[in-house]
């Protein structure tokens, strides 16, 4: 089991991307209808995916 797993690292590099595009569109070259929801869905999964655990909830 790696510590930091590809789709982690997938993830932190997709967020950073959207953060640069969310700046495009603050200066408005993109609009931010378009890129609000794309960085807050990946600023959810890779929080998501930091905090997820497998835990066994049987008897």
């Amino acid at each position: 089991m790696r510590l930091i797993s590809y789709r982690m690292i997938i993830l932190i590099i997709c967020t950073v991307i959207f953060s640069v595009i969310n700046l495009f569109g603050l200066m408005r070259l993109i609009p931010l209808y378009i890129t609000i929801p794309l960085l807050f869905l990946f600023i959810y999964l890779t929080v998501f995916t930091m905090t997820y655990r497998n835990v066994y909830r049987g008897r």
